[in-house]
């Protein structure tokens, strides 16, 4: 105001003074003017914050106020549910409990019931060690009863306990041999009637179908020679064509004196036919020398392996056979040159497989498999040279190495019996490979083997008690025995018999086709009427006892 007023005094005699006062006074009056505005604006904020913060207390108090009603009907809610829980849970206390309480019930029944079977069983027990008292009283009555029993035969008979006993024991063995072989009798009665028929069908049957020749061709290793001079080429100048041939072709030529002919010598059948083959053609050709020679050896060598192949190819088309390995094929047709006591292997191999194919469709087997079965089973005589071990086994290594089926393994391994038969197609082939083997002219034998085999039937057949003779028959298929009478009995030569067919099975080993043992006993009575005795005239009389029909067994 001070300031005023002195603005005021100057201005009275100053324009400019008035100039200022007058824009003081308006600035006082802006300021004054803003102050009030700003004053009204905070009173106006202080009224809508006082509004906000009573209606924010006022949601607050709602909220509260309905958080309460939530928590009183959650809690009503909780509070029925525990007190329906509670009663659920106390109906099934007490149901537990009426369990219970039936539950031991029956326990205090059944333990009643256990009383009274204990009772009754102490006194069962009681009564059986009464009775065992008793029959421990009669078996010692009875042992001494024996006892004197046993003294008094001892004392009638005048025999030993072990005399006794013997002849007890030999009464027994004498009944059990009788029984045992009329059991015998009995059994191989019945298997025999209704197998044999049955067996001999399907055999006759394939072979009748089956119409092969009964001769085959035999691979001969010998070449003719039309004169010396023709020996000599072959020789050449200091053997030098005979060693060349020789190198070329793997064999042993044998040139000896005899007039005509040339021999080659040589375990692989493949090389002894090239061979073969080589050495006719040098000698009807005449032009013999090792540039020739190799010439020729190479062209044969070329020609025989295809005739191989093609002889493996048409030896399964002629066997029905399908799906073989090439290899196994080029193995077998060299079978072609393989020849077995005289026949040809790989038409024996051909002739098995139709058999085993006739006699597995008559038995409802796989004829196919079959015929498998019987083309492979002398797959190994054409590697038996090449490898160690027998044909079976060889074979069975190559086909199992060209993932042949297990049917067709076994057959190959034991078609002769070297193993245990696990498919039902083993005992086919077997027994077509002993008709291809039995039948006439199929095969031949040295008179030293065939002599050997007669001595060796007879001496198995004489080595049994009771045997008196024994005779090899028709080419060694049949062995007659001759027995004692007093010693062997109708039913044990019955069992006598199949005793030497298992014993010729497994000691005689490989032979074609089947032997017949036959055991003949013969009881001959012989009594002379004489005149002039107590019975009056009378005739001289003679009659035999025999046996109708010798007992035999195959």
């Amino acid at each position: 105001m001070l300031a005023t007023q002195l603005v005021l005094a100057d201005a009275a005699g100053n324009p400019w003074a008035w100039a200022i006062v007058a824009a003081l006074a308006g600035a006082a009056a802006m300021w004054a003017y803003r102050l009030f505005r700003d004053r009204q604006t905070a009173a106006t904020h202080a009224a809508a914050a006082a509004r906000l913060i009573t209606e924010a207390e006022n949601r607050a108090a709602e909220r509260m106020r309905l958080a309460e009603v939530e928590a009183q009907k959650t809690v009503l809610e909780a509070k029925e549910r525990f007190e329906r829980e509670s009663a659920e849970t106390r109906n099934e206390l007490k149901a537990a409990e009426r369990r219970l309480e039936k539950r031991e019930e029956a326990l205090e029944k059944k333990l009643d019931v256990l009383i009274t079977k204990e009772k009754k069983v102490e006194a069962a027990e009681q009564q059986l060690a009464e009775r065992d008292k008793q029959l421990a009283a009669k078996l010692a009555k009875v042992d001494e009863t024996l006892a004197q029993q046993r003294a008094e035969l001892l004392r009638v008979a005048r025999m030993t306990p072990e005399q006794a006993r013997a002849a007890c024991l030999r009464q027994i063995e004498t009944e059990v041999e009788k029984e045992a072989g009329e059991l015998v009798e009995r059994i191989l009665t019945g298997a025999e009637t209704n197998a044999r028929e049955k067996a001999r069908y399907i055999v006759i049957s394939a072979i009748q179908r089956y119409a092969a020749e009964h001769t085959c061709e035999t691979t001969v290793a010998t070449i003719d020679v039309p004169n010396d001079e023709m020996k000599g080429r072959v020789i050449g100048r200091e053997g030098r064509n005979i060693r060349a041939f020789e190198k070329a072709t793997g064999v042993t030529v044998i040139v000896d004196d005899t007039p005509g002919i040339v021999q080659v010598s040589c375990f692989d059948p493949v090389r002894k036919e090239i061979a073969r083959q080589a050495l006719d053609q040098l000698i009807r050709d005449g032009r013999i020398h090792p540039t020739r020679i190799e010439e020729v050896v190479a062209a044969v060598t070329k020609d025989v392996e295809q005739k191989v192949v093609e002889a493996g190819r048409d030896a399964a088309a002629a066997a029905n056979v399908s799906g073989v390995n090439k290899k196994i094929l080029d193995v077998l047709g060299r079978l072609q040159y393989r020849t077995s006591y005289g026949q040809n292997v790989l038409k024996h191999s051909i002739e098995v497989a139709y058999l085993c194919g006739l006699m597995a469709d008559e038995l409802g087997l796989d004829g196919a498999l079959a015929r498998r079965c019987g083309l492979l089973h002398d797959l190994g005589k054409a590697l038996d040279h090449e490898a160690e071990g027998s044909h079976t086994k060889v074979g069975h290594d190559f086909a199992r190495r060209y993932n042949e089926p297990a049917a067709v393994l076994n057959a190959i391994l034991g078609h002769h019996g070297d193993v245990a038969a696990t498919h039902p197609y083993t005992p086919l082939v077997s027994a077509a490979d002993a008709i291809s083997a039995a039948r006439p002219g199929s095969r031949r034998e040295s008179i030293e083997r065939y002599i050997k085999r007669l001595e060796e039937l007879e001496a198995i057949a004489t080595s049994f008690e009771g045997v008196q003779q024994a005779y090899a028959i028709e080419a060694g298929r049949e062995v007659r025995v001759i027995v004692d009478a007093e010693r062997i009995n109708d039913r044990s030569s019955l069992k006598l018999a199949r005793d030497i067919a298992h014993k010729i099975e497994s000691e005689v080993g490989t032979f074609p086709g089947e032997i017949k043992v036959t055991v003949l006993r013969e009881v001959r009575a012989t009594e002379y009427a004489i005149s002039g005795r107590h019975r009056g005239n009378g005739e001289r009389s003679t009659f035999d006892l025999a046996d109708p029909e010798p007992a035999a067994s195959e």
